[in-house]
């Protein structure tokens, strides 16, 4: 259930709408918008009142939401969310952001080298994986503790935020002290305990779609995190599984125009693990561009036929600096910048 205040609403009658919905047994949640102030009832609200909620001076209207989802819900808060990130970027707001950064972190030179050159290109944020989730035991799985370290060293050398992947709790400590942006991986989106613990967290949480999870189960994931406390989420459509097999993955771009209708929350697309071909990055990123993205993360790496992970899904810093080239123009056309 949601209310709607009038505009020019009475303090007074804000506290007794509250009041009412309090008395029926639920959290409420304030939503305070540029036009629009909204009560959110967070529980089980079949025992309010709604005729009498209605009738209350300063009270517009008075609606029942459907959705399982509530924090997340557009409905609960019609404006966009936007997320500051450390350094004065955003994510959400008119000007695309763009995190960038190689799969793995594998040495100091590697990573300092891809964060000097995605910067100068306009990226706001490094990403880097230090622990990576691998499909084989055999595969390279990133170097731990040392990759946030060796992060915190291009970071400093930089000053871009830094993206990384978290994978179990124990780690929780590592990424509140060291990491600026947590991400939670597509194998980890139903993950709850692990969703739960990052809500905790003061930091803004890059969630990552499932691979085969559907919009709703998605957002579901992201209502896990806000409702443990922490309300800046991202969210990252990165492409689902299909029965195609000539790409990675099959990348979603219709997720982001529905996500846009049914959450406040900001929406980024990872076109790299989306096509996982690094010829296709290019434009698969416009396309998301113009399908209303707040931003990309791309796969960037200095050598990718020598990358340890994913190096057939990276670009090179020179191709990425032709990407932002050719989406400055493009986001203008969508009303956003670069």
């Amino acid at each position: 259930m949601i209310v709607v205040m009038k505009p020019g609403f009475l303090p007074e009658q804000l506290k007794a709408a509250i009041r009412v919905m309090e008395e029926g047994g639920v959290r409420v949640m304030i939503s305070r918008g540029s036009e629009t102030t909204i009560l959110g009832a967070e529980g089980n609200a079949a025992k309010i009142d709604q005729e009498k909620l209605g009738m209350l001076d300063g009270v517009e209207k008075v609606m029942r939401v459907t959705e399982p989802y509530k924090m997340a819900n557009r409905k609960y808060h019609p404006d966009d969310t936007v997320i500051d990130l450390p350094g004065g970027a955003q994510v959400g707001g008119r000007r695309l952001a763009v995190i960038a950064g190689p799969c793995s972190v594998e040495s100091h030179g590697q990573i300092t080298a891809i964060a000097e050159s995605v910067k100068a290109s306009g990226a706001c944020a490094l990403r880097g994986g230090a622990f990576k989730p691998r499909t084989s035991p055999y595969s390279f799985q990133g170097m731990g503790s040392d990759g946030i370290r060796l992060l915190c060293e291009a970071r400093e050398e930089t000053g871009l935020p830094i993206v990384s992947e978290i994978m179990s709790t124990d780690d929780l400590d590592l990424f509140e002290e060291h990491v600026d942006v947590v991400q939670v991986g597509a194998r980890n989106m139903q993950n709850f305990d692990l969703l739960k613990h990052v809500g905790a967290l003061d930091k803004p949480i890059l969630l990552k779609r499932g691979m085969s999870s559907t919009i709703e189960e998605w957002l579901m994931s992201a209502e896990h995190i806000m409702s443990a406390g922490n309300a800046r989420v991202i969210l990252c459509e990165r492409g689902i599984r299909t029965f195609e097999t000539f790409t990675r993955n099959t990348l979603d771009l219709s997720a982001v125009l529905a996500v846009k209708q049914k959450s406040h929350l900001p929406v980024l697309v990872d076109p790299s693990h989306a096509c996982g071909k690094a010829w296709m990055v290019e434009r698969m990123a416009m396309a998301a561009v113009a399908a209303g993205a707040d931003g990309l993360i791309i796969e960037v790496h200095n050598d990718p036929k020598n990358a340890l992970c994913d190096g057939p899904q990276s670009i090179t810093p020179a191709e990425f600096a032709a990407l932002m080239a050719k989406l400055t123009p493009l986001a203008g056309c969508v009303g956003r910048a670069v």
